[in-house]
């Protein structure tokens, strides 16, 4: 997430200047500030921007070398901008690495698409998404859950004393191990993927441009393959798909696909830790889930809220000029929905601070995998997974507890575990 700020400080110097001179009778001037590099934003973004949310509605953020950028505090809203035509997503929300030049036409995903563009590509892959297909999915997800257990055995076995980091041995290979099943990635291949999967959970730097090349080509070998070997998988699906039009996806497209993928799905990495942590911390709600486990579909709905990993949504930018909730947003300025604070919104959820592994509140879903046109596009495969490892981990590990402090990084955007030390 330190690189999408990197990036908006470029766009946002351009309009600082003209949007700064703006007011309003809830004008900038009231509109609270945060300071990003302030050590109590990372530390606590729930209480900092909790305090925000209940000042108003619209908090601006800024930063040391940071042109800044709106923030959406509360949920109502907050869902509201996710779906707002006025706001769209753009390559400039992105700070991408530096790669060769067969890799860059494969750079460009769904996720930096808008209007008609990114609904043809929707159109055309939402039904390989849909929560059915997840939901068949699922065996292979526990054949994946199990074998990374059987890992963690080993590991703990090595210890001598029981303990191990459930980050490095369990959380961080679940998503790549996952995506690898799902897509159809040669089992020759995988072990290469793990290592990758480990590098993108890791984020921005040599490391991570270095993957890339090895990710697209490997993407295009598989889809080569599927092509002449269809199997049991999503590359197959989609190399099958064509609309009533005839409209179908190209091989461009279908390698794109699978780096948007290991992208954006490395999201159950954080989510598996920041649950187990969070219930670790809970344990009444940890003895009702391993006395009464199908509560699980309920609970982790509840943990995505609670302790899911987005602090801060993707940017999106003005269109035009505009008033959000009584601010002046000039055109080309960026705002972002606050997850974290959105979330735990008291006009929203009881209790919002209160991990309560019973809570049902269809009217309210959280909105940890986003909202509107660009919902997340695997989250039905994420909550499937994440709840067969969190699942899996209670039932296999019933005296699962703590063996340390956990290690928290130090990252604005994401609420995240560097390590996670447990004892079974």
């Amino acid at each position: 997430m330190n690189e999408i700020f990197e990036g908006e400080a470029l766009v946002q110097e351009q309009t600082r200047e003209q949007a700064g001179q703006q007011s309003g009778p809830h004008g900038r001037a009231e509109v609270p500030e945060i300071q990003l590099a302030d050590p109590e934003v990372v530390r606590d973004p729930f209480t900092v921007y909790g305090r925000a949310r209940e000042q108003g509605p619209v908090a601006r953020l800024v930063a040391p070398g940071f042109g800044g950028m709106w923030a959406v505090t509360r949920y109502a809203e907050a869902r509201e901008l996710l779906s707002d035509a006025r706001f769209e997503i753009r390559s400039d929300s992105f700070l991408r690495p530096e790669v060769p030049d067969d890799c860059e036409p494969y750079m460009r995903t769904m996720a930096e698409m808008n209007g008609p563009e990114h609904h043809r590509l929707r159109r055309l892959v939402s039904p390989a998404f849909s929560a059915r297909r997840a939901a068949a999915f699922r065996p292979r997800i526990e054949a994946v859950v199990d074998r990374l257990v059987d890992e963690l055995d080993e590991q703990l076995a090595r210890s001598g004393d029981g303990t191990a980091d459930l980050l490095p041995h369990f959380a961080v290979h679940l998503p790549m191990d996952v995506i690898c099943a799902w897509v159809g990635v040669p089992e020759e291949m995988r072990p290469q993927w793990r290592e990758f999967g480990r590098t993108v959970v890791l984020g921005a730097g040599a490391d991570f441009a270095a993957a890339i090349p090895g990710i697209v080509r490997g993407a295009r070998r598989t889809v080569e393959l599927r092509r002449c070997e269809p199997g049991d998988d999503l590359l197959t699906e989609l190399i099958r798909v064509r609309d009533e039009d005839g409209d179908r996806l190209s091989d461009v497209e279908l390698v794109t696909l699978v780096w948007h993928l290991v992208m954006a799905g490395q999201s159950p990495t954080p989510l598996v830790a920041n649950a187990v942590d969070a219930l670790l911390a809970n344990p009444a709600e940890l003895d009702a889930l391993r006395e009464d486990p199908t509560l699980l579909p309920v609970a982790m709905e509840e943990l995505g809220r609670l302790a899911g990993p987005t602090i801060l949504s993707i940017p999106r930018y003005a269109t035009q000029d505009l008033v959000l909730h009584g601010v002046p947003v000039a055109k080309g300025e960026a705002v972002t929905a606050v997850v974290a604070a959105a979330n735990r919104d008291p006009r929203a959820y009881a209790s919002p601070d209160r991990l309560d592994v019973r809570r049902t509140t269809p009217a309210a879903p959280h909105l940890g995998f986003g909202h509107g046109s660009h919902f997340c596009l695997g989250a039905s495969v994420a909550r499937v997974q994440t709840e067969v490892a969190v699942g899996t981990l209670l039932r296999r590990y019933p005296s699962l507890a703590r063996a340390g402090e956990a290690g928290r990084a130090m990252d604005p955007g994401a609420w995240r575990l560097e390590s996670l030390p447990v004892r079974v």
